[in-house]
């Protein structure tokens, strides 16, 4: 699951973002509110880790922006701010949750977690294509009524051409969905990763579309 980070401390950001990749989400950061929406504008992430006291807007200026374009997109705020009135501010700015600093780090991912099972409840956390079903909230994929072991970048790379049955995806939109900004990807991890996948569902699940990418449900 893409997740933007934005938060101008960097050693708790590079923190953050390496424990969250650890559970599986692909993580990107940014320090400005500008640079926030900027990137949200370019890719809307599936959820937003937002600080409120940022260094050339506030987030919850940020908040009330991406809010007119992008109802929908689960924003959890962090703050420094403990008082009643600034955290019923961020929630009336738009906020689905806030979290106050300093947290645990498995505080933050219950608060994640609610915010997928929200994303569940608008649309089915099951996606059933032919014999395959893949359910986005336990994240656990069957194929013909049984369960299979996927790798972290397996299932979401499934998920990612699941979610968009008929429409082929390019390399470099799924790479998008399983690598952060910046990571070293290989040139051809996507087809690595495909060749696996292969192997742990049905014949033909995954038709390549030559010179073009991948699509699945077509």
């Amino acid at each position: 699951m893409p997740i933007l980070l934005v938060e101008d401390d960097h050693d708790l950001a590079s923190g953050l973002q390496q424990a969250l990749q650890m559970k599986g989400f692909a993580v990107n950061h940014v320090a400005t509110g500008n640079a926030a929406l900027a990137a949200i504008e370019a890719e809307a992430p599936e959820i937003m880790i937002l600080d409120i006291g940022l260094p050339d807007i506030s987030g919850l200026t940020v908040l009330k922006r991406l809010r007119a374009g992008h109802p929908e997109l689960p924003v959890l705020l962090l703050t420094a701010r403990t008082s009643i009135d600034d955290k019923v501010a961020g929630l009336d700015s738009g906020a689905d949750d806030y979290l106050a600093k300093p947290f645990e780090m498995e505080e933050l991912l219950a608060r994640l977690r609610v915010l997928q099972r929200r994303l569940g409840s608008i649309k089915s956390s099951y996606i059933n294509i032919d014999t395959i079903s893949l359910d986005t909230i336990t994240q656990e994929v069957r194929v013909e009524g049984n369960s299979i072991e996927l790798s972290r970048r397996e299932y979401m790379l499934l998920k990612a051409l699941m979610e968009n049955a008929g429409r082929v995806q390019t390399r470099e939109a799924l790479e998008t969905k399983l690598y952060a900004w910046g990571e070293e990807v290989s040139s051809n991890a996507i087809e690595v990763h495909i060749h696996n996948l292969r192997k742990k569902l049905i014949p033909n699940f995954i038709k390549t579309i030559r010179g073009v990418g991948y699509v699945v449900g077509q």
